[in-house]
């Protein structure tokens, strides 16, 4: 099997490398992705503009490629020019933060598996949940600085791409969305469906009138300041039974959802 593994948090991020420590054992794997985080980017491509693609080196002193674009840009280079031949399969991950409910279109990760699905190959896009209460730690200066535990994660995706070679993917289904909590009381994957909010969001208003108005997705909910208007978000608490959100937060298990690009609701007979 030939693997096409990309991201949106950059060619350089942990996860990547992790990813590909997850399944080269395998298969073989070509490592394509976005040169610096293009996170929350969703399926934006770099139509009729100029792209750079560059070999480099990841930590472990594999190589990789990098391109001056958006991880679906990832994808199709990745895809079409750098492999010799097109892939069996695509991951997209492992992003660095959780993608789960509708919220998933606006994800990079989850939207570059879209992009492979595009061009007829089947994707995996995974997401580790980092728990704010573990996996931020501080050092023995106070220095503050994110664990990114990826065993589990890496895991969850070995044994996943070992049952798709042996098994195929599911009739029906394009891509899995595999998201998997750093704080787990379970390692047993769950089967879910997407919620149907991921984050409650609101603005702050702290724009003074005679300044230009900007629009910024802060971390913290509390930053403020006197000449921003910010967009904040939050988990939401309540999930429904079944779905991905429920497996995460509540089960604290991996949540792995089935999804089929075509989002066309075929019940609609009279209205």
């Amino acid at each position: 099997m030939n693997i096409l593994i990309s991201n949106d948090d950059g060619v350089f991020a942990p996860g990547i490398l992790a990813a590909k420590q997850a399944v080269e054992d395998l298969a073989n794997v070509v490592v394509v992705a976005p040169d610096e985080n293009n996170s929350s980017v969703g399926r934006r491509l770099s139509l009729f503009k100029h792209l750079k693609v560059e070999s480099c080196e990841l930590a472990d002193g594999s190589e990789a490629y990098s391109v001056s674009g958006s991880p679906a840009d990832s994808v199709v280079v990745g895809a079409t020019y750098v492999m010799d031949e097109r892939p069996d399969l695509v991951i997209t991950g492992i992003n660095q933060g959780v993608n789960i409910s509708c919220d998933i279109t606006s994800s990079g990760t989850v939207c570059a598996a879209f992009e492979a699905v595009s061009l007829g190959i089947p994707a995996i896009a995974v997401s580790l949940f980092m728990d704010p209460k573990t996996s931020f730690k501080q050092d023995e200066n106070g220095e503050w600085y994110v664990d990114y535990d990826f065993t589990l994660t890496k895991k969850v995706l070995h044994d996943l791409v070992l049952k798709i070679i042996n098994d195929g993917f599911p009739e029906g289904v394009d891509l899995f969305n595999l998201n998997v909590p750093s704080n787990y009381e379970s390692e047993e994957v769950k089967i879910t469906t997407l919620s149907h909010k991921m984050l409650d969001k609101k603005v702050i208003d702290n724009t003074d009138l005679d300044k230009a108005e900007i629009f910024n997705y802060p971390l913290d909910e509390n930053q403020e300041s006197d000449d921003l208007i910010m967009i904040t978000s939050n988990l939401v608490k309540d999930y429904e039974k079944d779905s991905d959100g429920y497996a995460l937060m509540v089960e604290k298990r991996p949540s792995l959802t089935p999804l089929d690009v075509n989002m066309t609701y075929h019940e609609l007979k009279e209205w």
